[in-house]
């Protein structure tokens, strides 16, 4: 039988019978062929559906899915590997009590790793490849709250100190551990955030899928590494755990495997009380393409099984639910006996010819090492991605813990909890060390410490573990930039979103080209992106198998097993996550490249913040382009499409610098700043940009620019006149309106104007509380921040914004006399440009009337300015608002 095919035994009464009808099938395969013998097996069942007879060719029997004759030999001793296991059990659990009970409420989790603890000490011995193998290693998606577990097997090696592991969840002022997988909290050892729960899952697979592109493109030799995945069965309830599914299996992706820890419980009770999570989910996985392995009763079981002869207890155990198989869990084997062997004098007899001490060893599958190892074989021999669905029991080991309703939130163990689990687990440590310095280590030079060394040392080195060389690529150089120095002639219009495909044709196509990852959801054709398409390749592993529509055209839609651009589909969330996995290949392949995702920027941020956190969390590096930007500028496409608050979300995410840019040179001028950060600087962030799509004469780029550009605001032009003088802040095309209005006050009304574009009040805000805490804790020290500088004096200020007032308010404290601000907040709605603009009451006209007003307040205008103001120009201050 191949190893890539597990197959299940299934109780048989007649395997003379069984051998005549599998023998009939090889016959008409070898002489009908294979269409045949299809044809036969789809009228066998529909007959058998018929007959009433349930067969699901999506889910097999309630069994394990590697026979007892597929077994492998386990490769190990397991007399080492268990007295490894129960040290890095024990640590797990007293770090979570002992942090509780010196600090109560600092969280953490003790059930999790008790279930999972098997799942991942075989992986860790005979399985998971470090990155000395092959410079690049295997990826670990750790559940994240097995995390104590993984610091456990660390401080065994040698890796974390008994300082760390007694600071667990003390990181504030302490050489504490992280809650969960943290690389931006610990650097060197975590790789791959998975919290919040659900982006592990899709985060792996598109991992997995990135890898697949870095070596189809000869960046990087990935063909050695695989991504394992450890999640919930509870987790699988979010949306964003299932996402890929189809994504891995329509690409065969051969270098993955998923661990599904299925304990049967979620956070508050059993994740299906009423059904069968293991079922339901290798309904799904087989559905998408997947192989499936089910791991679900251990070795104990085995000459049980062979016993049922007649498929009763077959049929007895596919009829308990997965809330009584919790129950279950914590029966004595009496108890046990009396409720799984009833229902049949066959049953209850078959139940009669077993000891207690033969029940109390019928264990769950994923607590059996021999069986997770053959389901890790089974996996990696797969023809693409794989799953093992391993049944555990939470809290498993832990009497008053397994199984338990609460046992996800119980953070400490008794006296009497902690006595007994070292009893069990066989340890020697003193009684008095258990509530104060409770953890062990191996003894040096025992044959457990030299195995837990050799195993990693065969294996290529530690995990988890981060690596991050710096980057040392020749940058693209002015040439690459300068084309957008000059701006448009007169009358020549483009958006700033043509000026940006313009800039990354010419990245594409410069020093760092092979490196830069264009990553589109769908919507090329929208930001004119298209051309792409034919010159550099949409990325397709398996190639091209169809001759497309437009093949005779020059700009044709060209996929490619060496393509270039990623088309993720309608799916945002698959594309954020590609854009991570590229992001973070500085580190995690040895390999950098600079990814450019560009999206609707109203279903950026606001569809995947979680991602985007998670992103900053694993010091991406990349760009993030929020295309069709502006409540106002998207005019047509109404309340769900008009992004009016991304940037104010960009603010709230640490590492990430946002930018608004009015103009093509600021775009490119930004853009350069951005890699020259993340390549030249080897710093840990990322940028979000902004993209318009209305067309609009591009300006010369002012001399000596490029600073204020980058630090946030500059002057674009000073209009003096001989009435008072106002200060007019603009960013992306809403500055065009700025300077409009900055001319009618001149005009109308001989009043002076300083016009800035603000490329960014998030970076200004940013630089001006860096300012803030050193002025507070250094008061006597002379120095401004450089908002106060542009914006300190009384000048009166008005900003205005395509995005919601939030945003240019973010500099209020720094700004010196009166301060207003127009934004668009509410909904967005669909009309014309114009007509949003007035309604929103960002146009020129209100920018003008908002001038006057604050003259008028601090009295520099006579009395009734405003009012004779808006009567010129037909204003009311009538608002009406449908959303209201």
């Amino acid at each position: 039988m191949s190893p890539t095919k597990p197959r299940q035994t299934l109780p048989d009464t007649d395997p003379e019978e069984t051998d005549e009808w599998l023998e009939s099938l090889r016959t008409v395969t070898s002489s009908s062929g294979s269409s045949r013998a299809r044809l036969l097996l789809q009228e066998l069942l529909s007959e058998a559906t018929a007959l009433g007879i349930d067969i699901s060719s999506s889910r097999t029997p309630y069994l394990n899915s590697i026979s007892i004759e597929q077994q492998k030999p386990y490769p190990g001793n397991l007399e080492i590997e268990k007295n490894i296991q129960n040290h890095v059990l024990w640590n797990a659990a007293a770090m979570v009590s002992d942090a509780n009970r010196r600090m109560d409420g600092i969280g953490g989790h003790i059930s999790t790793y008790a279930s999972s603890s098997t799942l991942y000490e075989v992986g860790f011995n005979h399985v998971f490849r470090g990155k000395d193998h092959n410079g690049i290693g295997d990826a670990l998606f750790i559940q994240g709250h097995a995390s104590p577990g993984i610091y456990s097997r660390a401080f065994l090696e040698g890796r974390i100190t008994r300082e760390q592991i007694s600071n667990f969840r003390k990181e504030a002022f302490e050489d504490g551990l992280s809650s969960y997988p943290h690389p931006r909290l610990m650097p060197e050892f975590w790789e791959y955030p998975t919290v919040s729960m659900g982006l592990g899952p899709l985060g792996a697979v598109m991992q997995a899928r990135f890898w697949k592109y870095l070596h189809q493109r000869n960046l990087a030799d990935t063909s050695e590494s695989r991504v394992f995945a450890f999640l919930g069965d509870g987790e699988m309830d979010e949306p964003e755990a299932i996402a890929s599914i189809a994504v891995a299996g329509r690409e065969q992706l051969d270098n993955l495997v998923v661990v599904v820890n299925c304990n049967l419980q979620r956070l508050d009770g059993p994740v299906r009380g009423n059904s069968n999570i293991i079922q339901e989910l290798e309904g799904l996985y087989r559905g998408a393409g997947w192989t499936v392995i089910k791991v679900i009763w251990g070795s104990g079981w085995d000459r049980i099984f062979q016993l049922d002869s007649n498929g009763e207890l077959l049929k007895r155990i596919e009829a308990v639910t997965d809330g009584d198989w919790q129950r279950l869990s914590i029966l004595s084997a009496s108890e046990f006996r009396d409720e799984l062997f009833s229902g049949s004098e066959s049953l209850q007899a078959l139940g009669t010819s077993i000891s207690d001490t033969e029940i109390e060893q019928l264990t769950r599958g994923g607590h059996d090492p021999i069986k997770v190892y053959s389901a890790y074989q089974a996996a990696l021999a797969a023809n693409g991605p794989a799953v093992i669905l391993a049944h555990t029991v939470k809290g498993w080991g832990i009497d008053s813990f397994e199984g338990r309703n609460s046992t996800h939130q119980k953070k400490k163990m008794s006296l009497e909890d902690l006595v007994a689990y070292r009893d069990a687990l066989g340890l020697n440590l003193d009684d008095s060390r258990l509530e104060d310095d409770p953890f062990v280590i191996l003894e040096e030079e025992s044959d457990e410490i030299e195995y837990l060394f050799e195993r990693r040392k065969h294996l290529g080195g530690y995990l988890p573990s981060r690596r991050s060389a710096n980057i040392t690529s020749n940058l693209p150089g002015e040439e690459t930039y300068a084309a957008f120095d000059g701006g448009t002639p007169e009358g020549q219009e483009v958006s700033t979103t043509m000026a940006f495909v313009r800039l990354l044709r010419n990245l594409l196509k410069s020093e760092i080209g092979d490196k830069v990852v264009p990553i589109i959801p769908d919507e090329g054709r929208t930001f004119g992106m298209d051309p792409l398409f034919s010159e550099f390749a949409i990325f397709a592993s398996k190639g091209q198998k169809y001759t497309p529509v437009d093949h005779k055209m020059l700009l044709n839609y060209k996929e490619s097993e060496s393509g270039q651009v990623l088309q993720e589909g309608i799916s945002e969330a698959s594309a954020i996550a590609s854009w991570i996995s590229s992001a973070t290949s500085y580190s995690n392949a040895n390999s950098p490249t600079i990814p450019f995702y560009t999206f609707y920027s109203m279903f950026g941020f606001q569809r995947v913040g979680d991602q985007i956190w998670s992103a900053a969390d694993a010091r991406a590096r990349g760009f993030l382009m929020g295309a069709t930007a502006g409540r106002t500028t998207l005019n047509g496409e109404g309340l769900q499409h008009q992004d009016g608050h991304s940037l104010l979300m960009a603010s709230a995410v640490p590492h990430c610098r946002a930018w608004d840019p009015a103009y093509a040179y600021e775009l490119a001028t930004i853009i350069r700043h951005g890699i020259d950060e993340m390549w030249g600087e080897n710093l840990d962030v990322f940028h979000y940009i902004m993209l318009y799509n209305e067309n609009q004469q591009q300006m010369p780029k002012p001399a000596d620019s490029d600073e204020g550009i980058i630090r946030g605001a500059y002057i674009v032009e000073e209009i003096e006149g001989n009435g008072p003088k106002v200060r007019l802040l603009g960013s992306g095309p809403i500055l065009n309106l700025v300077r409009e209005a900055a001319t009618e006050l001149l005009r109308d009304h001989g009043i002076g104007s300083e016009i800035w574009s603000v490329t960014s009040y998030g970076e200004l805000r940013r630089i001006g509380m860096e300012h803030e805490r050193n002025k507070r804790l250094d008061p006597g020290k002379e120095s401004k921040p450089y908002v106060s500088e542009c914006f300190g004096d009384a000048t009166p200020t008005i900003a205005t914004s395509d995005f919601i007032s939030s945003v240019p308010e973010m500099i209020q404290r720094w700004v010196g006399g009166r301060y207003v601000v127009l934004g668009t907040d509410g909904f967005g709605r669909s009309d014309s440009r114009e007509a949003l603009r007035t309604f929103f009451e960002i146009d020129t006209d209100s920018i003008v009337i908002a001038s006057l007003s604050a003259l008028e307040q601090d009295g520099e205008l006579p009395s009734g300015t405003v009012e004779k103001e808006m009567k010129t120009r037909g204003v009311s201050s009538q608002r009406i608002d449908k959303t209201e």
